[in-house]
């Protein structure tokens, strides 16, 4: 189990990977943006299908829109299988299904490697602002945690496939999945779905939490947690745990941005310390527990993710590993990001903490139009 930081790191070990591609390439992403990025990811899966690879990718409709009209009809004509997940519509349409996301960020080529992570496929550099890469991770790993991932990728695959086209997918062989371990970690695939997976990831989360005796490191572009969360974060600040949470410092989505400072007030008079990213925009949904736990994937503590979208986390026991997620995070934190000061956000204008409320409650408006009013 490899961990990567940003795209610098992850883009090269996946096409390092497509491109040694012999049976089999899956990939499903949220955004696959047409840019150089975007091109470069599309011409080594072309390549891969032209070679005799089966390569399918699968893309939301909402984060990818406009993907057929550019990348995606240059793939189907290099013989890529394309799939969109979802109708190409805003993610605040109050329709229930219509606010369902993928919001998964994976990849595996012939189930012997995978990739599990935030990163979508898009250029951090192709940007007017010209600031560093967006803060973001992704793991790559091999090994017995294969199978479930390409279980998981091959079984939605095919749901979608039957949605769109009303027919199951042509036979096919599957890559040979190895079942041997590789290493010393001791991990888990987990998704959050609307059926059987619906609170995996955020349990996850809450049990290493509860269970915590030292420390709490946890980094996450847009964080809202339910009220169960919340308390599980203070109480162990109570209890003598370090918590540092490390959230976005610049904004990227307004209502989402201040609804967040609704929460800081509570958060940091438990003892909680926050952390606001300013040296480039933070994408990271990662946590480090006690220097032994940690996690990796695409879900962010927002009712989005934790209610409504499709999502993928990879858990991680181990020491080495969790280390070396706590050492890049604190980097992060001291170097890259500002602490929000008790005393000072105290004296927050009467104006500006109405804002933070309002924004909180729209947020939860919308949450609850969408069915979902009584999360925890």
């Amino acid at each position: 189990m490899q961990l990567l930081e940003t795209g610098g790191e992850y883009f090269p070990a996946l096409l390092e990977a497509i491109a040694a591609a012999r049976e089999e390439v899956r990939l499903e992403s949220y955004i696959f943006a047409n840019d150089s990025t975007g091109h470069q990811i599309a011409a080594a899966l072309a390549d891969a299908a032209q070679r005799g690879v089966r390569v399918h990718v699968l893309v939301d409709g909402f984060g990818s829109r406009g993907f057929m009209q550019s990348l995606g009809g240059e793939l189907i004509a290099a013989g890529v299988e394309v799939l969109i997940f979802g109708p190409e519509v805003s993610p605040f349409t109050l329709r229930r299904h219509r606010l369902r996301r993928l919001h998964r960020k994976l990849a595996c080529v012939d189930a012997r490697i995978a990739f599990v992570g935030g990163i979508n496929i898009i250029d951090d550099f192709d940007r007017a602002d010209r600031l560093p890469p967006r803060y973001d991770y992704a793991v790559r790993l091999e090994g017995p945690l294969l199978a479930p991932i390409h279980d998981t990728m091959r079984h939605l695959w095919a749901l979608v496939r039957w949605t769109k086209l009303g027919r199951r997918p042509s036979k096919s062989p599957h890559p040979v999945l190895g079942d041997g371990a590789c290493g010393d970690v001791s991990a888990a695939f987990l998704v959050r779905d609307n059926l059987r997976h619906r609170r995996d990831i955020e349990s996850a989360y809450l049990k290493a939490i509860n269970a915590a005796k030292e420390e709490i490191l946890l980094a996450n572009a847009y964080f809202l947690p339910g009220r169960r969360f919340r308390h599980a974060l203070m109480a162990a600040a109570r209890r003598g745990v370090k918590v540092s949470v490390l959230l976005q410092g610049r904004v990227e989505y307004l209502l989402l941005h201040y609804a967040s400072h609704a929460l800081y007030g509570a958060l940091l008079a438990s003892g909680v310390r926050i952390f606001e990213y300013q040296q480039s925009f933070l994408h990271a949904k990662v946590a480090a527990i006690d220097g032994v736990w940690a996690t990796v994937g695409s879900s962010n503590i927002d009712p989005f993710s934790l209610l409504l979208a499709r999502e993928a986390n990879v858990v991680v026991r181990n020491r080495g590993f969790a280390r070396l997620l706590s050492i890049s995070l604190q980097r992060a934190a001291t170097q890259g990001a500002i602490e929000v000061d008790r005393e000072n956000w105290g004296r927050k204008p009467p104006w500006l903490r109405a804002a933070h409320w309002i924004a909180y409650g729209l947020v939860r408006l919308l949450i609850g139009l969408a069915g979902y009013g009584n999360s925890r």
